[in-house]
């Protein structure tokens, strides 16, 4: 896509004028510790910043830094993830931390491409980390950015796909201030989804998510929850019972877990039959 040069330095007036005025302030805004960093962005991964902020101050105050979490026990780290959702993520935190202390000496890698090979981290994440922990002008999406961009440059298309538009993220992007300019970006972002037409219904990616209650996330959520709370051997026909759920479906969600790694981990402390 042609964008001329006139509507880019538009653009990032707009842009910057935006955030002059109404910058969000987080906690992880305040750091450019990498650790800290990685850990905002796996936590921001599919879940709000006003569920986000408590936990990641929690998680911090308990795990300071990748040797503390690569030390930690699976069950630890669950138990102050709660209540947070998508407990894969928490399981990816820590697997990443035994990368970064066993390979690669406690520093986590500067390069996406390096980046993307971890669990749990995407394009998206990697980008985002990349930028806000070492201020590198790598171009990247996330919801709130493909929102602008849609809204700004893709505004009468249908079916937006994301190579699209990290042409014009690589075009239009402050490369003296990437970290800011990510930033004034979401920011913008997060103002239009306050408007009645999601400009992100035109990406090609757009899905509306699934309802939460009686979704097999929940029910592993359900079953994380119980094995935390109860140090007693756990077979499937008490878990069912202590949830009030059917005993296949706990069995299925199980296997799940099982195949995720989850009772690996926490085997060293509850037992599963």
């Amino acid at each position: 896509m042609h964008v001329s040069a006139y509507k880019i330095r538009k653009f990032r007036s707009e842009i910057w004028k935006y955030y002059r005025k109404n910058k969000r302030d987080f906690p992880w805004r305040r750091t450019t510790n990498p650790y800290r960093i990685l850990v905002s962005e796996i936590m921001l991964q599919q879940t709000q910043t006003e569920r986000v902020m408590p936990k990641y101050r929690a998680f911090l105050k308990r795990f300071s830094n990748f040797q503390a979490l690569a030390q930690a026990s699976l069950a630890d780290v669950l138990a102050v993830w709660q209540g947070l959702g998508y407990n894969r993520r928490a399981l990816a935190l820590k697997n990443i931390s035994k990368i970064v202390v066993t390979k690669y000496n406690r520093r986590l890698p500067r390069d996406p491409k390096l980046l993307v090979a971890f669990p749990g981290i995407g394009g998206a994440t990697a980008g985002a980390v990349v930028a806000f922990a070492f201020n590198k002008p790598v171009s990247f999406i996330e919801t709130n950015i493909r929102r602008v961009f849609i809204h700004f440059f893709f505004s009468r298309s249908k079916a937006v796909h994301d190579e699209q538009l990290l042409e014009v993220v690589l075009r239009t992007m402050d490369r003296v201030r990437p970290r800011e300019w990510y930033w004034a970006l979401m920011d913008y972002g997060a103002m239009l989804s306050k408007l009645s037409k999601n400009p992100n219904r035109k990406s090609a990616n757009y899905r509306k998510q699934s309802a939460f209650r009686g979704s097999m996330r929940q029910l592993r959520g359900k079953i994380l929850k119980s094995l935390l709370e109860e140090a007693a051997p756990l077979e499937a026909v008490r878990i069912a019972d202590r949830i009030r759920e059917s005993k296949g479906r706990v069995e299925k969600a199980l296997a799940h877990l099982e195949k995720e790694g989850f009772l690996e981990h926490v085997r060293g402390r509850f037992s599963v039959r």
